[in-house]
């Protein structure tokens, strides 16, 4: 699996251990479900998706080993360090260059972070979902905001690349409270960042309030139009996003085991397409070009499907607030992310 955190030859090699080391059943969490993974993962199993994995990896690329899908520190101590001198292993022989792993804020102290180094692990992932009281409650997380600051504190004192993940739209959650999160998040500065849609999925009590009336999900174009702000926020701070929106697998989609939600299997990207058509517009007001008959708008040729957006959405959402009688797009290897805004004269 390649990461979308590094550019090209890096990869990432995931491990799920799905829901082993958390004693906690938040309510929107069925974490078999959510990784896709079903049986309990051991040594054995952890090697053979490593082999399986490298096996398809370009020699000479540079590879990290992942142990998603569980609180990796809330396991016991003997199983942790199992995992590490499998995947030390790999590292030793130049197969892999490092570790990542993801846990909870309240699973981490000194002396973890001790062992966790010694085996050479480079990032460490919070799953953190919300940095308000209220939400984290009403989700039933069994943590604080505090827990949050204080372990990444240690993180970042330790040395570990520090990664949040964070959730929108979860009980008694609100726009406002998605964007004071995320400033919460600027604010401890770590160097990459998730965000997840909350989705109802089977057999978890978020199923049970949806049903009852007691819970109803954000739409999804709200969690669009949300996730576009907190990207903005984020990389204007200097923090990278590396996902937004669950990966597909065949457990997660509307025919499978999403009850509800703002479930699309191209999320990013309609998260990068409406982020491109804020810029356009903030473009078309800062220009004056509310008023022309036709605009160019050139950006990085790998961008184009952005700017375009699904089903030709951007182009048709300007037009017909824009009365735009004809929008060019055009692509540059050398702009990017960048786009470009002008009058066409054609």
């Amino acid at each position: 699996m390649k990461s979308d955190l590094y550019p090209d030859r890096h990869y990432i090699i995931p491990v799920f251990i799905p829901h082993k080391g958390c004693p906690f059943d938040c309510i929107y969490c069925n974490q078999k479900i959510i990784s896709g993974q079903i049986k309990d993962v051991g040594e054995a199993e952890a090697r053979a998706s490593i082999d399986t994995c490298l096996s398809t990896i370009p020699k000479g690329s540079r590879a990290e080993i992942a142990f998603y899908g569980g609180s990796f520190t809330g396991i016991p101590k003997e199983q942790q360090i199992e995992f590490l001198k499998v995947a030390n292993e790999y590292i030793d022989k130049g197969f892999v260059n490092s570790i990542r792993l993801s846990t909870r804020p309240d699973y981490i102290d000194s002396g973890i972070l001790g062992y966790l180094s010694e085996y050479k692990v480079g990032t460490i992932e919070l799953g953190v979902q919300s940095l308000d009281e209220d939400v984290l409650k009403a989700s039933c997380r069994g943590h604080s905001v505090n827990d949050v600051i204080t372990a990444s504190r240690h993180i970042k004192e330790y040395g570990f690349e520090l990664g949040i993940q964070t959730m929108v739209g979860l009980p008694g959650d609100t726009k406002e409270k998605d964007i004071g999160t995320a400033k919460k998040v600027v604010d401890i500065s770590p160097s990459i960042v998730r965000i997840y849609p909350t989705l109802v999925i089977k057999e978890t009590y978020l199923e049970k309030m949806y049903r009852s009336g007691q819970y109803k999900p954000f739409t999804l174009e709200e969690t669009i139009d949300i996730c576009a702000e907190l990207v903005e926020l984020y990389e204007s701070n200097n923090i990278k996003v590396i996902r937004t929106g669950l990966q597909a697998t065949e457990n997660i989609s509307e025919n499978a085991d999403v009850v509800a939600g703002p479930y699309h299997p191209a999320f990013g990207q309609l998260v990068e397409s409406r982020i491109a058509l804020r810029k356009i517009e903030a473009l078309i007001e800062e220009k004056d070009y509310k008023d022309s008959e036709s605009i160019i708008i050139i950006t990085g040729k790998r961008r184009i499907s952005d700017i375009v957006g699904q089903k030709r959405f951007n182009l048709e959402y300007l037009r017909k607030k824009y009365g735009f009688k004809a929008i060019k797009v055009a692509g540059q290897e050398n702009l990017d992310r960048d786009i470009i805004l002008g009058k066409d004269s054609k």
